[in-house]
């Protein structure tokens, strides 16, 4: 996997922690190892800006996704059928983060920043597949998986 991570939010994260666990989350998917995925952190102005401009919501929101190329999850995913061709390699899109945001919603729910950060990253990720959480069958799946994921990821996730 090529995971690209730009942090322009003027605040200190575990880069290659958020690149481990994008790589998890697109191995987990089954995701063809030689997709592309970038990473953008902002501040809380520059994530004002997008959300505004993509979503028409003012104010900065957690993460937001961009995706490039429509790929569904791999074989092993759960989300395709036995048989089904294992999925190309293709850019996957963007994935942007801001850790301002995340601070709040971590404090809030008791957690720390970067335990927030993992799970929006991978928020933005599955948003990235296609999944999508509008409806309550999908909000039921896509959680369901996010959860799944982040379980996985506590599991080999590397220590620092």
């Amino acid at each position: 996997m090529s995971i690209e991570v730009n942090n322009e939010s003027g605040v200190e994260i575990d880069e290659g922690l958020i690149v481990s666990l994008a790589g998890h989350v697109l191995e987990r998917m089954d995701i063809n190892p030689l997709a592309e995925l970038s990473i953008l952190v902002v501040d809380e102005e520059a994530m004002s800006v997008l959300h505004e401009q993509w979503m028409g919501e003012p104010g900065p929101t957690d993460v937001l996704a961009f995706p490039m190329d429509e790929l569904r999850p791999g074989p092993g995913s759960g989300a395709r059928q036995e048989g089904d061709a294992p999925t190309d390699p293709a850019l996957l899109g963007d994935v942007v983060l801001c850790p301002q945001v995340a601070a709040k919603q971590a404090a809030e729910a008791g957690h720390s920043t970067a335990a927030e950060l993992e799970l929006l990253c991978t928020h933005g990720i599955l948003h990235l597949l296609g999944y999508d959480h509008a409806e309550p069958e999908e909000h039921k799946e896509m959680f369901g998986l996010q959860g799944e994921l982040l379980e996985s990821w506590r599991e080999v996730r590397p220590q620092r």
